[in-house]
């Protein structure tokens, strides 16, 4: 199969070099994915006949939490005090909103525990006065630096929700894994970057997937591109 045949999402780039090596980011389109799906069923229906040994298939966390119940319309969550509160405090950026609205950080306190996100919240205000940035998600850890809120270009009715970070994502990479015969990782990637949340081998490492789909290659509204292929280029 030639590299003509495939097309990266508009905007986005098919190839990135990685240590001097190309590799491919085959989008896969999917059905829009809700809970009423197995992300096993998914995975066996779309990207496995297009697979070949060497691949890794890439799904976003996103996907993985719809398919989790993880994903809560945003009538249904009432946000207390304390999160209306803190919220204002915290950095948007072009990425998105992340615990900058009531119903994300309503979120985060029943994810994380109030004394923790009280705890992050006091370590950001520390680190700010320091010049320094990120605290807040460093302190208070993967689940809440992965709580999504609406956005704009969700395609809906996500518009309407928030999703919070799938539940075991390395356990579930794994489940994936087997039902797809490669290898699965699951990912939080933005315009400021790609996190491995989840990923089913030991090689290669978290860093170096995090620096193959770091420009984010997935499209998440119209394209419905929840998951691609990572292939090196021939």
């Amino acid at each position: 199969m030639s590299m003509e045949t495939y097309s990266a999402n508009p905007g986005k780039n098919l190839i990135r070099t990685v240590d001097g090596v190309d590799y491919l980011r085959i989008p896969v389109k999917t059905h829009l994915i809700t809970k009423a799906d197995d992300m096993a069923d998914v995975v066996r229906k779309y990207p496995k006949d297009k697979m070949r040994p060497g691949d890794i298939l890439f799904i976003s966390e996103k996907a993985v939490a719809c398919t989790q119940s993880r994903a809560i319309p945003m009538e249904e969550i009432h946000p207390r005090k304390l999160a209306v509160t803190l919220s204002r405090y915290v950095t948007k950026t072009p990425a998105g909103i992340g615990l900058g609205i009531p119903e994300t950080m309503e979120m985060a306190l029943q994810e994380c525990g109030t004394l923790r996100i009280l705890f992050a919240a006091f370590c950001s205000v520390l680190g700010k006065l320091l010049g320094q940035k990120g605290w807040f998600y460093l302190v208070a850890g993967p689940k809440a630096r992965g709580i999504d809120g609406p956005t704009e270009g969700t395609i809906p009715p996500y518009d309407h929700y928030v999703v919070l970070t799938p539940a075991d994502p390395m356990g579930t990479s794994k489940r994936l894994a087997q039902a797809l015969g490669y290898p699965v990782a699951i990912v939080d990637i933005n315009d400021l970057g790609a996190n491995i949340l989840g990923f089913s081998e030991k090689k290669p490492t978290l860093d170096w997937l995090a620096k193959a789909l770091g420009d984010n290659p997935l499209g998440q509204g119209e394209e419905c591109t929840p998951m691609g292929i990572l292939r090196k280029a021939e």
